[in-house]
């Protein structure tokens, strides 16, 4: 399934799979001055392919390696389209990792990507700020004529309290203390669409992160186990924990913190 929604320079190219409606879930590439932002999943091949038949393409930049953003790359290269990355999205894109089955049911399987030109290309106007902590190569696009931010999965939402296994809140915070310095006017995020005052969007979403950190922080110091905190501060886990068998989970919250306290 492939929805095309306009706001005025920027086409929103929302994808869903069968399996992605299931679980609830799209993921949305963004076309702007030529350049596609993020590439969808594996098994969005076919519409992509066919939006790609339809417009003028120069360039693409991907937010991060994950299947749902970085899936078609290999399309795009085949096609002689440039692919700006991170260092450390191009090497897991080339050997990509085993995924679990319900992200195969979701996105499809991430297929190796071979054909990407080792020359260096521009994307002018956009440019890459590095932004880690929802994944070790995490980066938003952002366009500075139009004060515009592509942030990928760094925003998610105010209250987004599911954690991959390898995030790491704190850097996380420091991201979007980043991307809130830019002081943009217009946000795109992959999985909500268009954000409405993305000031208040992202100062809301740091003050949440800090309250939540400092509640677990508190607890641990107290004593608390992993999943006394779990229960008090974020309300219990959710049912793609179950399904992902911990990969997606609060309770990755609850431990990513107690992880980098213990670490400093």
């Amino acid at each position: 399934m492939i929805e095309i929604q306009r706001y005025d320079d920027v086409e929103r190219i929302r994808l869903a799979s069968w399996g992605s409606r299931i679980a609830g879930m799209d993921v949305s590439a963004y076309l702007v001055n030529g350049t596609l932002v993020d590439s969808g999943f594996p098994r969005s091949r076919g519409a992509l392919a066919r939006f790609l038949d339809e417009r003028s393409v120069s360039a693409a930049m991907l937010t991060h390696y994950h299947e749902d953003h970085a899936g078609n790359a290999e399309l795009l290269a085949s096609r002689g389209i440039p692919v700006l990355m991170h260092a450390i999205t191009r090497e897991r894109l080339r050997a990509p990792a085993g995924i679990r089955a319900y992200r195969r049911v979701v996105w499809g399987t991430p297929r190796a990507v071979t054909s990407l030109p080792h020359a260096p290309v521009e994307a002018a106007p956009l440019q890459f700020v590095f932004t880690p902590g929802h994944s070790p190569d995490h980066q938003v696009v952002w366009a500075p004529e139009r004060a515009t931010l592509f942030s990928g999965d760094l925003w998610l939402g105010v209250r987004a309290r599911v954690m991959h296994s390898a995030e790491n809140p704190y850097r996380i915070l420091e991201s979007l203390r980043a991307a809130m310095a830019l002081r943009p006017t217009r946000m795109f995020d992959a999985h909500r669409g268009p954000v409405r005052d993305p000031i208040t969007a992202l100062g809301a979403k740091i003050s949440y992160l800090e309250e939540t950190i400092a509640a677990i922080e508190a607890k641990i110091a107290a004593g608390w186990s992993d999943r006394a905190i779990l229960r008090t501060v974020l309300d219990g886990d959710e049912a793609v924990a179950i399904a992902s068998r911990g990969e997606y989970s609060r309770m990755n919250f609850v431990k990513a913190v107690r992880r980098e306290r213990a670490g400093r």
